[in-house]
């Protein structure tokens, strides 16, 4: 334990790994930003994106440890904007109802705009048909259900499940169990020089005895965004279905299944402004048509007897039992919140911050990034994951939070196979969204030379 100004710390247990990588892969000298939240400079006459609309989200408006609150942990979890509030108050006081069947005028409100929801997420993705939407818990969920009702069906003894070492447990373990089940046999894409997994030793890893492509758009460790069109179109060629992780692209940039053409995609709304307890899983219609049920109860029937039961058509076949509602009518009113700024707006001013905070970070002495260096042609999502040398990224968060009211997440980021890959235990992350100023970041940057200075001060 250790004492600063008077503050009791506790500090991480666990030993951390030197890290003898380079500090920034990049030869350009990057200047210092140490800009506190005292002297921050005044917004600019013509606002931000993030100034203009943290004004919606009443949570930012807050001091955390005697000070400002700094969100960078919207990789984890997005905050929620007052209409997304007034949405859920406005469901639980004014049309509380089960859906679905009901006649009263509640049950008829709340089942309009329960799949009103549906539809706004349907053509905020471009899908063909509201019926490729299915509501679940979450995209952990959305994922096992491919597993189970897709997977278990279609999958073989000795058939290929191709995925990259960076994905999200979620789009893990679910295959795991698929394999240990079938006997299928699971395949792993490293990372390339420029710390991305390597998609082109994807496609020549791809066979006939491929049955499925596993990938994320944007990678919740790396900050890479994959060409997820190129990869379709490969697997495709080989006959195999693709599934994509879009948890970390659906909120940031416009997502088009239709230009993806990915067979299944997930999503969830706690990233995107919405509520918790819900997600999405898109797939084509003639795959949905060809699966059974995921869980067997209310909703999901047809007609039930002793004996057997007859089950409804998607996507009330993967719904089983008394959905999230209210969440649901939050996710379409975060939906209609992001499409009034429009997602090419929040995509741009991303991109800007992403190169803004990389570069801000290049310039913490001894530092290690993941994931690629910027540039005109490559660019990162607004997400770094990073290391300190010889300081934990726990003992980090754990200051930045207790000190500076810098909200940053520690920890393996549910991806320890990439994390084992690139030899460290664990990564500090910031994480960005469109309601983030430079602001933000300046105030990170100065707190993170504070609090390496602090640790350095023991050596």
């Amino acid at each position: 334990m250790m004492t600063l100004e008077g503050v009791a710390l506790k500090l991480s247990p666990y030993s951390f790994p030197m890290i003898t990588t380079p500090a920034c892969r990049t030869p350009h000298t990057f200047r210092r930003f140490l800009v506190s939240a005292s002297t921050a400079a005044a917004p600019p006459a013509s606002l931000s994106l993030g100034h203009s609309t943290r004004p919606d989200f009443p949570i930012l408006h807050q001091e955390v440890n005697g000070s400002r609150l700094v969100y960078l942990d919207n990789a984890a979890t997005s905050q929620k904007p007052i209409t997304v509030l007034k949405a859920l108050q406005d469901y639980y006081q004014g049309y509380n109802s089960n859906v679905h069947r009901g006649i009263h005028y509640l049950s008829s409100k709340a089942t309009m705009e329960y799949e009103l929801a549906r539809k706004k997420i349907s053509e905020f993705i471009n899908a063909s048909d509201a019926r490729e939407i299915v509501f679940t818990r979450n995209a952990t969920e959305a994922i096992n259900l491919v597993a189970h009702s897709w997977g278990l069906q279609n999958i073989k003894s000795n058939d290929e499940i191709l995925l990259t070492i960076a994905e999200h447990h979620s789009a893990i373990v679910p295959w795991q169990l698929v394999a240990q089940k079938t006997g299928a046999i699971l395949k792993y894409v490293e990372l390339n020089e420029d710390g991305v997994p390597d998609v082109e030793k994807l496609k020549d890893m791809l066979s006939r005895k491929t049955k499925l492509v596993v990938v994320h758009h944007v990678s919740n460790v790396l900050g890479s965004v994959l060409p997820i069109e190129d990869i379709t179109c490969c697997a495709h060629d080989v006959g195999a279905k693709v599934l994509v992780d879009a948890c970390q692209s659906v909120p940031h940039m416009a997502v088009d299944v239709q230009d993806l053409n990915a067979d299944f995609l997930v999503a969830s709304s706690h990233k995107m402004c919405g509520p918790t307890g819900i997600g999405f899983l898109y797939g084509k219609s003639d795959l949905f048509s060809s699966m059974p049920p995921f869980l067997g109860g209310g909703e999901m029937i047809s007609d039930v007897f002793l004996d057997h039961s007859t089950y409804a058509e998607p996507p009330s076949r993967f719904e089983a039992g008394t959905p999230a509602i209210g969440e649901a009518i939050g996710l379409g009113a975060a939906i209609d919140y992001l499409s009034g700024i429009g997602m090419q707006r929040i995509h741009e001013y991303e991109i800007e911050l992403a190169k803004y905070l990389y570069d801000s970070l290049c310039s913490i002495p001894n530092i290690r990034i993941y994931g690629p260096v910027p540039s005109e042609d490559v660019h990162r999502a607004a997400l770094c994951s990073f290391n300190v040398e010889n300081i934990h990224p726990t003992d980090l968060a754990t200051l930045l939070d207790q000190q500076h009211g810098v909200a940053i997440r520690s920890g393996h980021h549910c991806a320890q196979p990439l994390h084992r890959h690139l030899g460290v235990g664990a990564s500090a992350r910031a994480s960005l969204y469109f309601y983030n100023t430079r602001e933000d970041v300046d105030d990170f940057i100065h707190a993170l030379n504070d609090t390496v200075r602090f640790f350095n001060s023991f050596k």
